[in-house]
């Protein structure tokens, strides 16, 4: 009887998040979260997330990035997505969610991780949810050291502001090892 090798099976994609507080290394869920991944990875392709700063961290709950500058600038960004919160994919310590508005499709750049798991997030029964599109799988005590920064108020925000500024510097999708 021949032997067949294995058909390789694609690897979800791999984006390196370089911060003032070290690299957090996250997958994406490519094949649940299609459209979520290819926003994201056009704002990363752009450099668009380059510069930007956690501007809300909430230990225990999350912390956010990927909409303003040291400054508190809001960078202009591209159209909302559509919200694929219904993707079966969980709010998990963690993972990688989009951040919206009160709009369940008005996520754009602006995403968080989830330092707990926040069961209240995921999709039930008339309420949408906050789609999950990635996790966090080296560099997670990182996210939890800027958890740890104490916080307050800056910019237009009243409270969770990290009082040391923390930002991403660079944004880069790894190439798959052959």
């Amino acid at each position: 009887m021949l032997a067949f090798a294995a058909s390789p099976v694609a690897a979800d994609t791999q984006v390196r998040l370089n911060t003032s507080h070290g690299p957090i290394l996250v997958e994406l869920f490519d094949e649940k979260a299609p459209a979520t991944v290819d926003n994201f990875l056009t704002y990363v392709r752009d450099g668009f997330y380059e510069g930007t700063i956690f501007h809300r961290v909430i230990p225990g709950f999350v912390v956010q990035v990927g909409g303003f500058t040291a400054e508190f600038e809001r960078k202009a960004v591209r159209d909302p997505i559509e919200n694929e919160a219904g993707n079966g994919l969980k709010n998990r310590r963690g993972t990688l969610s989009m951040a919206r508005t009160n709009d369940p499709h008005s996520a754009t750049s602006q995403f968080f991780i989830n330092l707990a798991d926040n069961d209240f997030l995921d999709r039930q029964a008339g309420k949408p949810g906050y789609a999950v599109f990635g996790r966090v799988i080296e560099g997670l005590d990182n996210v939890e050291a800027i958890a740890a920064i104490p916080t307050g108020a800056a910019g237009p925000f009243r409270q969770d502001v990290p009082r040391e500024t923390v930002r991403i510097e660079s944004a880069d999708i790894v190439e798959p090892a052959e």
